[in-house]
Parts: C-alpha cells; structure tokens; sequence
C-alpha cells in the first residue's frame, strides 16, 4: 500500500494526516517535513508504521521532552532518532545535540537531523563513546518544493 501527504482545511489553518499517530495535525514548515520523512521511510525503504514512533515523551536530565520520530528496527528496538526542523532552520550543532539528548536515552545507532533540504546522518558507538558523520547523505533525496509546500 502506497502512503500519500493527505492534506486537508480545516478553518483557518491545514492539517495533514499523520499515518503513524493515525490523527490529523496542524501542517506546520517542520511538520511537513516530518510526515514526507515518514512517508519516505514508508513508500521507499519499505519500513512497516509498526516500526515507527513519532512525538512520544522521554526524559532527559529530569525533563520530559518529546522526540520528532524513531525507527525501530525488526526487533522493536530504537534504531534511528530523527530530529527535524522547518526548511529555514540550518541543520548546527545545536541541532544534532538536541537529538543526541534524546538518543543518550533511547540508544539508536544512528542519528539524523533533516530539514528536508539537507539531511545529516551520524553512526553512534556507545561503546567506544564515538560518533561519525556518515558521508552518504543521501538517506532521503528530497524535492526542496515539496518540503517548503509549493
């Protein structure tokens, strides 16, 4: 079954249909971005939603935050932490810190920070406290039109 960008009206503001939470949510620049992740992760690479996780509460340092999405892998276990941000936001330290926080709790070997335009993927190895930026950045060739809803 192929996965579409369901978008729909609803007084002022759209909506998008989220395939994962199986809910309609306000379409904002990072939203966007997110569910065409999502349907990315669905229609290209084939990841069943079993194995998808998105906006769900972890708590890092006392502090309950929300992650954008985890895939898991075959086993249920997180596999990948995606942080993404609107199609203006640079993809900085900043930003992949923000996810690290999330994964020094969940523990996926890999981490990537997308805005839709750019995408940046980082292999973890918790074992010998390392991280690597993988050079393939190709994880999701994207439509820069798409992500900024033109």
């Amino acid at each position: 079954m192929a996965f579409t960008l369901k978008i729909r009206e609803n007084g002022s503001q759209q909506e998008v249909f989220d395939p994962v939470r199986q809910k309609w949510v306000v379409m904002t620049p990072e939203e966007r971005v997110r569910q065409v992740f999502i349907l990315y992760l669905l229609n290209v690479k084939g990841l069943p939603l079993s194995h998808l996780s998105v906006e769900h509460a972890v708590t890092v340092n006392g502090m309950t935050q929300r992650y954008d999405l985890v895939v898991f892998d075959d086993d249920l276990n997180p596999y990948m932490v995606v942080e993404c941000k609107a199609p203006h936001i640079k993809l900085t330290q900043k930003v992949v810190e923000q996810a690290g926080r999330y994964n020094s709790i969940l523990k996926a070997p890999l981490l990537c920070v997308t805005n839709g335009v750019e995408q940046r993927v980082f292999e973890i190895d918790f074992e010998d406290k390392r991280i690597r930026e993988l050079e393939d950045k190709k994880a999701m060739k994207s439509d820069e039109r798409t992500m900024k809803g033109r």
